[in-house]
């Protein structure tokens, strides 16, 4: 329910309702990264990202954002495996709330997952109209010849429908396998597998390094840790570039 801004702000017990409207009047209240300076301005004070004086006010503050280190060998579901097999959540059980995974990584694959209780952000960190970039280091089968990296390049099809291009370059040889980096900017099932399999190398193994601004900063395999203020405002940045 929106709810006038100088309500707000006096509810949460920062200023006095005048005091509340003044501060509007000298555009130090934000909405949703914008200036608010009209004294008839609403917002919803449980969806809407409010800040007065750079501060966040209401449940914005009590966001979360962080993220995970993946390991192999768990899966990325917030609810129990009938099988038993591990899970992310058991990963972040420290957390200081609950969050969810944005997007998902497979089984075997490791590297960068973002957490947060911010749905609102996650829905547009997925969404392929905002081009979120996804880095990934994968080992293959065989050495892929400039005919099947031009294929990746322009986009391999799947499920009837091309992929976007797919950045990519080899690393590295070593005997029958190789090394790639493979850049995304859409996260489709078992994606890099797939495109992989059709050109005919197969991935042995798959890490990601980066999602969007967010890179693993020397963090261990099986540790999380919180998004700097840096890394929120770059990740926010992405939720609304490339709007298509």
């Amino acid at each position: 329910m929106e709810i006038r801004l100088q309500k707000i702000i006096a509810d949460a017990g920062l200023a006095s309702r005048r005091q509340a409207e003044q501060w509007i009047l000298e555009g130090r209240v934000r909405v949703n990264g914008r200036v608010m300076n009209q004294l008839g301005a609403k917002a919803d004070p449980a969806t809407d990202r409010i800040q007065v004086n750079g501060k966040s006010v209401g449940p914005e503050a009590d966001r979360i954002y962080l993220v995970l280190n993946k390991p192999p060998g768990c899966l990325t579901t917030m609810v129990r495996d009938s099988r038993g097999r591990p899970t992310v959540m058991e990963f972040v059980k420290k957390a200081p709330g609950r969050v969810f995974p944005v997007g998902r990584l497979d089984f075997n694959t490791q590297g960068i997952l973002l957490f947060t209780n911010d749905g609102d952000l996650g829905r547009k960190l997925l969404s392929p109209r905002f081009e979120v970039r996804r880095t990934y280091e994968v080992k293959v089968r065989g050495v892929p010849e400039e005919k099947a990296l031009a294929r990746l390049r322009k986009g391999v099809p799947l499920d009837g429908k091309p992929t976007a291009p797919i950045e990519v370059e080899v690393l590295r040889t070593s005997g029958n396998n190789s090394f790639l980096r493979m850049h995304l900017v859409e996260g489709k099932n078992r994606h890099i597998k797939r495109v992989c399999e059709a050109v005919r190398h197969a991935v042995i193994r798959l890490k990601r390094t980066h999602f969007g601004p967010l890179n693993l900063s020397g963090l261990p395999l099986g540790a999380w840790r919180f998004l700097t203020p840096r890394e929120l405002k770059a990740l926010r940045a992405c939720g609304r570039e490339n709007p298509r």
